[in-house]
């Protein structure tokens, strides 16, 4: 499997999330589906695809650390050393409080959102062109099994999205979901999926 992209793919992909569309590509876990996660109306068109409830959240990925300080109101200190130990190990997810500068249809009735940075080439180069971050939620029916790569997806999903990214399409490696960890201001932590 090769780890270069095409150019032209990922132009695409951020062509359409700038014009509100929604896209199916790979992440550093399981193929997602994915928007602008500032846009609204984009959100709600996942949701939609994905037959889910618009009271259930969705998280977000950022390519960078330093960038978390724009969506999240205050970021406790125990989220910074996860960060810090999570590196080069299994993609770690963090529920934040208190998110801001997000389509409020993405956050959890408590304001809080999920995000993960992203070490995963593609989808890094995706989250860094678009400068916004990334809806990225598994690319299933909601309460169907999750697509562990490509060919596990169905073709309800693959019609629904404006643009399917080429790269990867031939990883038969399956990939894991993430960790999720919900981290509050206190310091306090609960582990959601190890």
């Amino acid at each position: 499997m090769s780890l270069r992209y095409e150019k032209e793919d990922l132009q695409e992909a951020i062509r359409v999330m700038r014009e509100g569309g929604i896209i199916l590509y790979p992440t550093d876990t399981v193929w997602g589906i994915g928007c602008d996660a500032t846009n609204a109306e984009a959100v709600r068109r996942i949701f939609q695809l994905k037959q889910r409830e618009d009271s259930k959240s969705m998280l977000v990925l950022l390519d960078a650390p330093g960038k978390l300080q724009g969506y999240v109101q205050e970021i406790p200190e125990i989220a910074w050393q996860l960060l810090e130990v999570s590196e080069g190990t299994k993609p770690m997810t963090i529920i934040y409080p208190g998110a801001k500068n997000l389509a409020e249809n993405l956050l959890a009735e408590d304001g809080s959102v999920g995000i993960r940075i992203t070490e995963e080439v593609f989808s890094k180069a995706l989250c860094s062109g678009l400068k916004h971050p990334i809806v990225s939620t598994s690319a299933n029916i909601s309460g169907q099994p999750g697509a562990r790569f490509y060919n596990e997806i169905s073709d309800e999903i693959r019609r629904g999205v404006d643009y399917v990214c080429h790269f990867r399409q031939d990883d038969t490696e399956p990939k894991q979901p993430s960790s999720i960890i919900k981290v509050e201001l206190d310091g306090r932590i609960r582990v959601i999926r190890p």
